[in-house]
């Protein structure tokens, strides 16, 4: 998350490989088993893209498709935005062609809330005061671990969200 400018193994921006081609990549190889075996159980199949509410926060453009790789335009927190905006279209677009389908696979896209973890080590760079307050503050004000992977189990699991 917000990471300096690098590139994936691949040669691809990492945050947008990471956040959004490896799991586009993992659902397109998965989908039709996923049909299969949702036609045959009976048992909706449900795809989870996890996002964030910086999905807001990105390139005027939206997602920069022929300039991913710039580095001397990047920014690292517009870059991240543009990933989760990514999974987002992604869940909306994949839900529109399985309905028109008939399948019974759900795709879904959320923000987990502000979950305290390690992901917020490169905003502050160089690691600085308001760094250390902010991780000292962030386990008062943040969900933990568990609260935040509860909000993806919800949508992947419970009945309501069919």
């Amino acid at each position: 998350m917000m990471t300096p400018f690098l590139l994936s193994k691949d040669n691809i921006e990492l945050q947008f490989a990471t956040n959004h081609l490896g799991h586009f990549l993992l659902t397109h190889l998965l989908l039709d088993n996923m049909k299969k075996t949702a036609r045959k159980s009976k048992i909706e199949g449900r795809i989870v893209n996890v996002s964030s509410e910086a999905h807001r926060i990105t390139y005027p453009e939206g997602i920069r498709f022929d300039n991913i790789n710039d580095e001397k335009q990047y920014n690292k927190y517009q870059a991240y935005g543009q990933s989760k905006l990514a999974n987002i279209l992604h869940a909306n677009e994949l839900t529109k062609h399985l309905k028109e389908e008939g399948a019974e696979v759900t795709a879904n896209s959320l923000h987990p809330g502000l979950i305290s973890t390690n992901l917020f080590r490169h905003v502050f760079t160089p690691p600085s005061f308001a760094q250390g307050f902010v991780s000292k503050l962030s386990s008062l004000l943040m969900k933990n671990v568990q609260q935040g992977a509860a909000t993806t189990c919800y949508v992947a699991l419970h009945p309501q969200v069919k």
